[in-house]
């Protein structure tokens, strides 16, 4: 694991745009599956100027969405309305260069994965409660591929979902598990703020354990954590 420990959040996002940038340049097709949120909002900002200023052949980036959830009445759910509205239209990203993963699916999306030549690079943050991608604790089984799980109306899921978006939620998520991640063949976790500091401490040096789902992201061999000063403020 290769720790990085930023000066400040601008600092953090510089970085994270230049290592996807570095790894969207490759002269060959790249596989990337970037977060939506609040953590790489800026890293996202800095890279679409970037991509102004530098010339390579953008088109040869395939991006996938590792998790998503429905959402009722809507087309698309969650996570790519967000992706879409942070990450492809900014950054011009052409409808088919992005690999959809939905409900209909992601029983056959780690074998479409595979004959895609694997994923290059999975950008993540981390939550509160430890999750990476759509793994909460509640139902993370270290030993899943993509799988999907139901959202039952009251559950915490479902009170998660109807906090975080406009639009009522549906009735299930899929989400790429821990096998799907640890296969790609490169890993980077970010994460800002004080309010993560408790989480990524434990994640990092506590036990790799379900009940911190993003603890098993240690176990790959080519994992980069990029942090602020106050996100690694309780790590020895």
């Amino acid at each position: 694991m290769k720790l990085l420990v930023t000066e400040d959040y601008e600092t953090l996002s510089q970085i994270t745009a230049d290592i996807v940038l570095m790894k969207w340049a490759e002269s060959r097709r790249v596989n990337l599956a970037l977060t939506a949120g609040s953590s790489p909002k800026r890293a996202y900002e800095i890279l679409a100027e970037r991509l102004k200023q530098v010339s390579f052949d953008q088109s040869l980036a395939h991006f996938y969405n590792f998790d998503e959830i429905t959402l009722k009445g809507q087309e698309y759910g969650m996570t790519m309305q967000a992706l879409t509205k942070e990450l492809f239209e900014p950054l011009g990203i052409e409808e088919e260069n992005i690999e959809v993963l939905d409900v209909q699916n992601y029983q056959d999306y780690d074998r479409q994965i595979a004959e895609d030549g694997g994923l290059d690079l999975v950008l993540m943050g981390i939550g509160g409660d430890g999750h990476f991608c759509g793994n909460l604790p509640d139902f993370t089984s270290f030993d899943f591929g993509v799988y999907r799980v139901p959202i039952e109306k009251d559950d915490d899921l479902y009170k998660l979902i109807d906090e975080s978006s406009p639009h009522e939620p549906g009735e299930e998520m899929v989400t790429f598990g821990a096998q799907t991640v640890l296969a790609a063949k490169e890993l980077v976790l970010i994460a800002n703020g004080e309010k993560k500091a408790a989480i990524i401490k434990q994640a990092l040096e506590g036990p790799i354990t379900e009940d911190v789902p993003a603890s098993v992201l240690r176990l790959h061999p080519n994992l980069t954590v990029i942090l602020d000063r106050e996100a690694a403020s309780l790590l020895d």
